[in-house]
C-alpha cells in the first residue's frame, strides 16, 4: 500500500501543503549549514507544487494515464520547467516512494516503543488504520499495485518502504512472544504480513462503502488480538 496522508490525520490531498515535506539542501561543510537562499526556496516550492499536481492528476486520471503535459498543465507550469525538476512521469513516482518512507517514519518509531507490546499493537493498528483508510491513499495504492506488476523497478520502490514497516511490526511481535505476553508464533514476519493484509483491506472495503464516512477499528482489533494475544491471558 502507497500512504501518503499525515501521521496525525487523515487530510484529503487537495488540502495538503507538501512543501514541508522537500528534501532538505545537503550540508557540504558540517561546520557551516549551507544557507537556503531565496532561489533555492522558491526552486523548492515549485518542486512540492508540481509533485502535488501530479498526485492529483494521478488521482484523478490513473498513473498510466497521466502524462507529463498534463502534470505541467495542472501546476501551471511548462515542460521545460516540469524538465528542470524531475527527468519524468517516473522520477516523479520516485519521489513519492521517498516522502512515503518519511511518512511512515512516526509508525516505525511507534512499533518500536518499549511500552508493553499489545498496547504498542493496539495503538499502531489504531492509528495505522486511519491512515490507510484516507480515500485517496486506497486510491493512489490501487493505481500504483497495477503499475507496479508490469514494471517491476516501480514495485521495488515501494516494497523496500513496505519491508520496513514489516520488520518493525515483525520485531514487536517477536518481543511479545518473548515477553510471555504474545502466544508462540512460527514465523512473526509471516503474522505481521497477515496484520498488514488485514488492515489493508479493511481500508479498501471501507473506502469501497460509500456512506462509510468512518472506520472503527475496535472489532479488527479484537480478531488481532485474538490470534498473538497468550492464551493464559485472554479474559476466556
Amino acid at each position: 500500500m502507497v500512504r501518503l496522508t499525515s501521521y496525525s490525520e487523515a487530510d484529503r490531498i487537495g488540502e495538503r501543503t507538501i512543501v514541508h515535506r522537500a528534501l532538505r539542501p545537503r550540508n557540504i561543510n558540517m561546520q557551516e549549514p549551507l544557507v537556503e537562499t531565496k532561489r533555492d526556496k522558491e526552486l523548492k516550492s515549485r518542486r512540492a507544487h508540481i509533485l502535488e499536481a501530479a498526485l492529483m492528476s494521478f488521482l484523478e486520471k490513473g498513473y498510466h494515464q497521466t502524462g507529463v503535459r498534463d502534470i505541467a498543465k495542472r501546476a501551471g507550469v511548462s515542460l521545460g520547467n516540469l524538465y528542470n525538476h524531475f527527468s519524468g512521469k517516473h522520477a516523479v513516482l520516485a519521489e513519492i516512494a521517498a516522502l512515503e518512507r518519511k511518512e511512515l517514519q512516526p509508525f516505525l518509531s511507534d512499533l518500536g516503543n518499549d511500552a508493553a507490546p499489545l498496547e504498542v499493537l493496539e495503538g499502531f493498528v489504531r492509528n495505522y488504520l486511519i491512515h490507510l483508510s484516507a480515500p485517496e491513499n486506497v486510491i493512489l495504492s490501487l493505481e500504483i499495485a497495477s503499475e507496479a506488476v508490469r514494471k517491476p523497478d516501480i514495485a521495488r520502490m515501494f516494497l523496500e518502504n513496505q519491508n520496513a514497516l514489516l520488520d518493525a511490526l515483525a520485531a514487536l511481535l517477536t518481543r511479545g512472544v518473548k515477553e510471555g505476553c504474545f502466544r508462540s508464533l512460527p514465523d512473526t514476519r509471516e503474522a505481521a504480513s497477515l496484520v498488514l493484509d488485514a488492515m489493508e483491506g479493511k481500508a479498501l472495503r471501507a473506502t469501497l462503502q460509500t456512506n462509510n464516512t468512518t472506520i472503527d477499528h475496535a472489532e479488527l482489533w479484537d480478531f488481532i488480538k485474538s490470534a498473538v494475544i497468550n492464551p493464559r491471558d485472554s479474559p476466556n
